[in-house]
């Protein structure tokens, strides 16, 4: 799916590691939500609450999902899902487009 049809868009931005990522929530009448966001080249370490689908869309990462002790790779076309309540690293080799799905 390239594009969203009626959703709710927050106008205010998610902003991490001092502005190297950015998100912005999109909220559906389901009461859904995702975020759409850019990182810029570093490795970052998050934290979930819900579990999550991570779509590359544009960029290569390479991802140290929970559990595990090799690294993965990732470009645009890839995911990766992450389970509630766990952590991840994530390698940005190149600026990087994505969009997160919090699932239920």
């Amino acid at each position: 799916m390239s594009e969203f049809s009626n959703v709710t868009v927050v106008k205010k931005a998610n902003v991490y590691f001092d502005g190297q990522v950015n998100s912005r929530t999109v909220r559906f009448a389901d009461g859904s939500s995702k975020t759409l966001g850019f990182m810029l080249p570093g490795e970052y370490t998050f934290s979930t609450e819900a579990a999550e689908l991570m779509e590359i869309l544009a960029g290569e990462v390479e991802v140290l999902l929970p559990n595990t002790t090799d690294w993965q790779a990732y470009a645009a076309g890839d995911s990766f899902k992450v389970s509630a309540k766990a952590s991840f690293t994530i390698k940005v080799r190149i600026a990087t487009d994505y969009c997160c799905s919090f699932l239920s």
